[in-house]
C-alpha cells in the first residue's frame, strides 16, 4: 500500500497533548505526505487543559475540535473518523508520547494491510515510580505484549492506543457507541474485525505510555472497567481473561468463596493498592473479587 495521505486522529478528555501533536506534525512534514492531525476533545472539564490545547491550532493541518457535551469514548473516535478527509486513519490516544524518531515512515513503508497495531512501550523509572500501581501494573503485564505474542493472538491483543486503519473498513466497522465509559471498546472492535475477516497486523512500531494516575484514581478507573466489562459480557466473551477465568470456575463453593473473601477484605485490599506500597497480586484478587460481586 502507498500512503499519501494521512489523517491522524487523537482523542482526549482533560490531557494536554500539544508535544504529542508537535512530534506528530514535525514527523509527516519531514515525510512529504499529505496529512491533518484532528484533536478531538470530548467534553474536557479541565480548563487549564483547554487553554494549553488551543495552542494545536496555530500550526498547518492541525485542529482541535472541541464537544461542549461528554459523548463517550467509542462515539468521539467515531467523530473524528467521520470528520477525517484522507483514506488512511492513525488513531493515537492523547496519553500516547513519541519514543522513536521513525514512527511515522514505519507505518508509511508497510506493505498491503488493512489494519496495523503498531503497541505500547512502558515509559517511566522504576525507581521512582516503584508505589505506583499503574507502572508497576503496566510494567509487569508488558512481556505479555510484545510483537511477537500480538501476532499470535492478532485479534485478541488489538489495542486502539496506536493503530492504523482505512477509512472506508473504519466507517464501516465504526466502533460500539454504547461504550460511553473506561473499557473494552478497543476489545470488541477486535472482535468485530474478526468476525468480518479483516486481518490485524501487528509491528514493532510503538509510542511511549508514560502518564501513570495516582493509585485511588487507577484504581476507580478499574472498578469502572469491571463495571463496563459485567455490562457486555455477552459481547466479550473469549475476548477477556476475566471471564475466561471466572467461567472457567465450575465449583459454584469457589465463587462463594471469593466473594465472601471480598467482602470481608475488599475494603483492606482497596486501602493497600490505594497506598504507598500497593501489591499486584492483591491487585488481581481485588479485581476479580470486585468483578464477582457485580455478577451477583
Amino acid at each position: 500500500m502507498a500512503i499519501t495521505a494521512l489523517s491522524i486522529l487523537i482523542p482526549t478528555y482533560n490531557d494536554e497533548c500539544v508535544t504529542l501533536v508537535d512530534d506528530l506534525r514535525q514527523q509527516a512534514e519531514q515525510s512529504g505526505i499529505v496529512f491533518e492531525i484532528l484533536v478531538g476533545d470530548d467534553g474536557s472539564t479541565d480548563a487549564e487543559v483547554i487553554e494549553k490545547n488551543r495552542k494545536i491550532c496555530k500550526w498547518p493541518h492541525c485542529h482541535y475540535l472541541i464537544q461542549i457535551q461528554n459523548i463517550g469514548r467509542a462515539a468521539i473516535r467515531n467523530f473524528l473518523a467521520k470528520e477525517a478527509h484522507y483514506d488512511w486513519l492513525l488513531f493515537i490516544d492523547s496519553d500516547m508520547s513519541m519514543v522513536r524518531h521513525d514512527y511515522l515512515s514505519r507505518y508509511l513503508a508497510m506493505e498491503e494491510a488493512d489494519v496495523v497495531d503498531g503497541g505500547v512501550s512502558i515509559v517511566g523509572d522504576a525507581a521512582i515510580l516503584k508505589g505506583n500501581l499503574r507502572f508497576k501494573y503496566e510494567k509487569a503485564s508488558e512481556q505479555e505484549h510484545t510483537t511477537e505474542i500480538r501476532q499470535k493472538h492478532p485479534y485478541q491483543d488489538f489495542h486502539t492506543a496506536n493503530f492504523l486503519i482505512r477509512r472506508d473498513l473504519m466507517l464501516a466497522h465504526p466502533f460500539d457507541e454504547r461504550f460511553r465509559y473506561y473499557g473494552y471498546e478497543d476489545v470488541l472492535l477486535g472482535k468485530q474485525l474478526r468476525q468480518s475477516k479483516i486481518a490485524i497486523t501487528h509491528i514493532d512500531n510503538q509510542l511511549g505510555f508514560s502518564t501513570f494516575e495516582e493509585n485511588a484514581q487507577f484504581i476507580l478507573k478499574t472498578e469502572e472497567g469491571l463495571r463496563t466489562l459485567h455490562q457486555f459480557q455477552s459481547d466479550l466473551r473469549g475476548y477477556s481473561r476475566l471471564i475466561t477465568l471466572v467461567e472457567g470456575i465450575h465449583l459454584p463453593i469457589i465463587l462463594t468463596l471469593i466473594r465472601c473473601w471480598h467482602k470481608l477484605f475488599g475494603k483492606w485490599e482497596r486501602k493497600n493498592l490505594c497506598g504507598s506500597h500497593p501489591s499486584l497480586r492483591l491487585f488481581k484478587l481485588y479485581k476479580l473479587g470486585y468483578y464477582l460481586k457485580i455478577t451477583q
